[in-house]
């Protein structure tokens, strides 16, 4: 009967939410929205699909919005009106309800004279457009139909540049081979516009500085038989004398330490240096620090990308909150440009204390508390000295884990410069400043009950963008010492009862050290694109000329040590590739590919714990438990025998794949259907952990997952929840691998998207 009453129950529910009109007044209509018609034999269907598609966008007013033909807002404004102005039902019908549109709000006339209007300027020069409001008798909706009678498209048969032989004209001319307006094209007025603000910027490029669009004009001749037009591009006869010169740059000056304050210029008290001056009451920084930022040069012709660099670069450079740039015309005897740049510092030194909450890869949830005191200017070149105090818990609540909860302190010291410390580098003159970054820290990590580590770390490598898409960073070495400070008898028992060499390696001393370069290509950020990239890939060396020379070969007995300690040797290389690809304005498809190996040899038989691989949990296989996966078909449940906590699974082989689904659904909330699929692998066979070492079928030891969750977007951080479903477990008996079962369901909260 409660089975039955719940149904029901929904029924009721969505049939309310469909009877919205029982609200309307007397001769009132709901406006469901309007239709465009393109009646013309002539235009192909895709044409007249997407010409229609475009035209629609240009309707008003919109109708109420509604999720799967349901007006859910137009609904909860209907039932929650009030005459209060506060309370709860004054707050749903404010924040969450839509008041109805109505069909006598739509003008017919206007809208019919917009889409008239878009059709001309795509072409359809002969373009006629009537509207209509259809309704059925009684029925208390209306929708607005729009006919369009489209004639004849116009076609672009020429495009004739300026003839003449002004520098202004020979300037205009020589941008043609790259026009925007290409003969059998349709016409255009948007086109025609943009080509105008292409002409422009590639004249700045070329120093004429006080030219503008507006100083172009489009003839258009569609006289021509065929219903084809010619476009004559020309300067306009009255534009200003300075906007035909091509200027160069006579000084340069940049103020380190301006601020609004400032009435005066003070030239006289410029300090040359190289090819800018600096002007400042007291020195505040070295000359050396704007050589990387002043990218235009005296008696150059101006240009706009160097403006626009230079800007950017002061901007990245790190000790300034505001940069303001002028250009001033100093024209004696020819164009000439005077540039000055106003630099307004932040305060030197800042102290500051974040408390952060997280989501980790193991699946803890956790609190963070930095204290980080910054010197943005440390030694007068741009040098941002920052160091951070932290400490951390993760707790795990519910889990395998609960109760061996992990507690963090340390310490990391950064030293950024804003420019490569290096004989050899790579030039740039791009909008992105170069960082040198040496970094030093320590830190104690207390695994309660279980074991305490002290960590300490170290590295100097340079970080640089090659263009907007591509970022390179380059650590010419990395080091890490990892040692045990103490390790409890609870761990040190299910050492010797499991047998298990995994937990051994958890505690085993870490020596690594060696460079790494890591490569970034990404146009995720890019909005107007429909299919969008992320490419990451890494490759990390540790010891490995050393380990060369003195000969190691752990197989054969040669173990080595550096400074006292057994160090790590090995190669590691990381692949990861995302793939988005927009279904609609708020909804995509996403994608993610990991593919990562570490070579150990020589010294090492297998990676340095911090070093491995693990699978699982909210960001990677949502299915099945953080770190409690493989590695291969190897059975982790095998591991707790001895204990209550269940050991970190780790390996030298990682594939990961991972297919997401995540539409809008409403307001701040997004869905997700997911499909996970992977597993991590020795590189080495293990006797001690059967079926762990990759094979060529290790296709077979894939886990897989699938699920549904929601994502809360709240501006500041995104709140993630999955429940995702094993479909797959590659643990259990040949025939038994593949089965769903939802008791064994794992929910995952976590922050922010898991790719």
């Amino acid at each position: 009967m409660t089975k039955h009453f719940k149904y029901i129950l929904i029924l009721s529910v969505l049939l309310s939410a469909c009877s919205n009109t029982k609200y309307l007044l007397p001769g009132q209509k709901l406006y469901t929205g309007g239709q465009v018609k393109i009646q013309d034999k002539d235009i192909k269907k895709g044409d007249a699909d997407v010409l229609t598609d475009d035209l629609k966008t240009l309707l008003r007013p919109k109708p109420n919005s509604a999720i799967l033909g349901l007006r859910v807002k137009l609904w909860i404004y209907n039932k929650t009106r009030t005459k209060k102005t506060k309370g709860f039902a004054h707050w749903l019908n404010t924040k969450f309800g839509e008041p109805p549109v109505l069909a006598s709000a739509v003008d017919l006339e206007k809208n019919s004279s917009i889409l008239q209007n878009r059709l001309q300027n795509e072409s359809y020069f002969q373009a006629q457009v009537s509207g209509d409001t259809v309704s059925k008798p009684k029925s208390k909706t209306a929708k607005a139909v729009y006919t369009a009678l489209a004639g004849p498209a116009y076609k672009i048969r020429k495009v004739i540049f300026p003839p003449g032989n002004t520098s202004i004209d020979t300037a205009v001319a020589g941008t043609a081979a790259q026009t925007f307006l290409k003969p059998g094209n349709n016409y255009n007025l948007d086109v025609i516009k943009n080509e105008r603000i292409r002409i422009d910027a590639r004249l700045k490029e070329e120093g004429f500085y006080f030219f503008a669009p507006e100083d172009l004009i489009m003839r258009v001749d569609s006289t021509i038989a065929g219903h084809q037009v010619d476009i004559f591009v020309a300067v306009k006869n009255d534009i200003a004398e300075r906007a035909q010169e091509i200027y160069t740059i006579r000084d340069i000056y940049v103020f380190p330490s301006y601020s609004l304050r400032d009435t005066s210029l003070n030239l006289d008290k410029a300090q040359k240096y190289r090819w800018y001056n600096i002007v400042e009451k007291r020195k505040t920084v070295n000359s050396y620090i704007f050589a990387n930022t002043v990218l235009m040069r005296p008696n150059q012709v101006y240009n706009r990308t160097a403006h626009n660099n230079s800007l950017n670069r002061f901007v990245n450079l790190g000790p300034y909150k505001f940069v303001k740039n002028r250009f001033e015309d100093v024209t004696p005897d020819s164009p000439k440009l005077d540039v000055y740049y106003f630099l307004t510092p932040y305060k030197k030194k800042s102290l500051q204390l974040e408390i952060l909450g997280r989501t980790t890869s193991a699946n803890y949830t956790g609190t963070q508390v930095n204290v980080n005191w910054l010197h943005r200017n440390a030694f007068k070149g741009g040098e941002a000295l920052k160091v951070t105090l932290f400490g951390s818990t993760d707790v795990q609540v519910g889990g395998n884990n609960s109760g061996f909860n992990v507690y963090q302190a340390g310490i990391q010291t950064t030293l950024s410069w804003p420019r490569f410390i290096s004989p050899i580098y790579p030039k740039a003159d791009n909008a992105y400043i170069p960082h040198t970054n040496f970094t030093l820290g320590y830190t104690l990590v207390n695994r309660q009950k279980l074991y305490t580590l002290n960590s300490f770390n170290a590295s100097f490598g340079y970080q640089w963008k090659e263009n907007v898409h591509r970022t390179h960073e380059l650590n010419v070495f990395n080091l890490m010492f990892v040692n045990p400070q103490s390790v409890s008898k609870l761990y040190t028992d299910s050492i010797e009862n499991t047998h298990n060499p995994a937990l051994r390696h958890v505690i085993e001393k870490q020596f690594i050290l060696g460079p790494s370069y890591s490569y970034t290509f990404t146009n995720t950020t890019e909005d107007y694109r429909t299919n969008t990239l992320y490419y990451n890939g890494k490759v990390s060396l540790s010891n490995n000329i050393y380990g060369l020379v003195t000969g190691a070969d752990t197989t054969a007995g040669k173990v080595k040590k550096l400074f006292g300690a057994v160090f790590n040797q090995y190669v590691k290389l990381e692949n990861e590739l995302r793939y988005f690809h927009k279904t609609g304005p708020a909804s995509s498809f996403a994608s993610r590919l990991i593919v990562a190996v570490g070579l150990p040899y020589g010294n090492s038989t297998q990676l340095p714990y911090s070093q491995q691989f693990f699978i699982g949990g909210p960001n990677s296989l949502r299915g099945f438990q953080a770190r409690s996966l493989g590695p291969g078909s190897y059975d982790p449940r095998s591991d707790v025998k001895a204990g209550d906590f269940l050991p970190d699974e780790s390996g030298d082989i990682k594939v990961e794949a991972n297919v997401e689904y995540r539409p809008k659904l409403f307001s701040i909330v997004r869905g997700a259907l997911f499909v996970d699929a992977g597993n991590i692998w020795l590189l080495h066979s293990n006797s001690t952990r059967p079926g762990a070492g990759f094979t060529k079928s290790f296709l077979n030891n894939l886990a897989v997952d699938a699920g549904f969750g929601l994502r809360f977007d709240l501006s500041v951080l995104v709140l993630r929840t999955d429940m995702g479903y094993p479909l797959r477990t590659p643990y259990l008996p040949a025939g038994q691998r593949w089965g769903f079962n939802s008791r064994y369901a794992v929910f995952n909260l976590a922050i922010g998207y898991p790719f």
